[in-house]
């Protein structure tokens, strides 16, 4: 089975949304998807509701998931970690204590444009915001899904 994580700062908006859209694209006998935040600021807490909204608009139940803070022994666990931007990346990486963990993470955005490799955070936004995050998330989460299922 093939483990991903999706991070972003505090597991309320970005990552729960990509953890539910890849989520729906695999098949869970093969592939275990989950998510977590580089802060602390919300364990335990269910995604934020504008997040749990656009994903239940494009048939994506995400409310059930509960935020989580990244540990170190997430990368013993999970193969492949999926940041939603530079600022969770070098924290993901001061964590690692190898290159294989850091082998590990990769931003989510894989774009050869400079300004287009990270998800912006919604947070103090709006619902188009939200929706925009959305659809990046989505290309982003059928481009890697696609990958997976060809080396599986």
């Amino acid at each position: 089975m093939t483990r991903i994580l999706m991070v972003c700062l505090g597991n309320i908006c970005r990552s729960p949304l990509a953890h539910g859209i890849l989520e729906s694209k695999l098949s869970t006998e093969e592939f275990y998807v989950d998510s977590a935040g580089t802060g602390n600021y919300h364990i335990g807490s269910p995604p934020d509701q504008r997040s749990i909204e656009v994903a239940r608009r494009f048939g994506v139940n995400i409310s059930n998931q509960r935020c989580r803070q990244f540990q170190v022994s997430d990368f013993d666990y999970f193969d492949l970690i999926y940041v939603m931007d530079k600022s969770n990346l070098s924290t993901v990486v001061k964590l690692a204590r190898n290159p294989l963990d850091i082998s590990k993470v990769h931003l989510i955005l894989n774009s050869e444009e400079p300004n287009h490799k990270e998800v912006p955070d919604p947070y103090y936004g709006n619902h188009k915001d939200f929706e925009h995050v959305y659809n990046l998330l989505e290309e982003a989460c059928e481009t890697i899904s696609i990958h997976l299922k060809k080396i599986n």
